[in-house]
């Protein structure tokens, strides 16, 4: 059980000196980097409905585990999944820190990920931006959150990698106001660790979830009010976190 002063509040925000995730793609990938969505349709299947279940988990619990699987492309999953090991393996991932600008820190006892932020020129990565728009405009439509924007990056794991509770947001900061974290993993075992651990809103030493990270499985919340954490990873984990904001254009750094 932890006290509420033990409670990080860490804001993952791009480095000014990352190159474009598509330029790094472009650089170390040369021949690997090909798509395998496939089918004529690859509209997002997101209807009303769904949308509907989404504003309803948030508004009742703050969160929700869903299956992204059905509402996207048929090998879109694939894709990411490839896109991302490629930046992995080539060492085109950059050590994730905490805080913003000057007061940035790479605190590896608190989190030990990589990541790689998106931005939506790849035809896998733009295929997904489509769903995460219609996300966005499905909650504002429900909820009146007012989201404006959205960001994502690529987060890889390898063994031995976590995340410590925390909070996505600085509350009362009406920036990043929904996260989603989906997980790009097949065949991911009870023995190979990383799941992602809830905490209640209302009481931070609550646990009310703990989600495997296979590929499809996702996780939306209210980024200032959800704590959660990244237990250890057994075996190399990747995922996309996106987060929906308020804020028209990026703070300063």
């Amino acid at each position: 059980m932890h006290s509420d002063t033990d409670l990080a509040i860490i804001i993952p925000f791009p480095d000014p000196v990352l190159e474009r995730a598509s330029d790094q793609l472009e650089q170390v990938a040369g021949d690997e980097l090909i798509s395998t969505v496939t089918g004529a349709d690859v509209q997002p299947a997101i209807d009303g409905f769904w949308l509907d279940e989404l504003a309803d988990g948030l508004s009742e619990s703050a969160w929700m585990e869903l299956d992204l699987t059905p509402r996207l492309p048929a090998g879109l999953l694939a894709a990411l999944r490839n896109e991302v090991a490629i930046l992995d393996k080539t060492e085109a991932m950059s050590r994730a820190g905490i805080g913003r600008g000057t007061d940035l820190v790479k605190d590896r006892s608190v989190r030990r990920d990589k990541i790689a932020w998106l931005d939506g020129y790849s035809e896998p990565q733009r295929l997904l931006f489509e769903c995460f728009e219609q996300i966005r405009e499905g909650l504002n439509r429900r909820l009146y959150l007012g989201l404006k924007r959205f960001e994502a990056h690529y987060a890889t794991y390898h063994p031995g990698d976590f995340y410590k509770r925390h909070l996505d947001s600085f509350r009362g900061r009406a920036s990043r106001v929904v996260s989603l974290v989906l997980y790009l993993n097949e065949d991911w075992g009870l023995e190979d660790g990383g799941e992602l651990r809830v905490f209640a809103a209302a009481d931070s030493g609550q646990v009310v979830g703990q989600v495997r990270p296979e590929a499809g499985r996702a996780v939306l919340f209210l980024s200032e009010q959800v704590p959660h954490e990244v237990l250890p990873a057994r075996r190399t984990r990747y995922s996309i976190a996106c987060w929906f904001r308020q804020d028209e254009v990026p703070l300063p750094l």
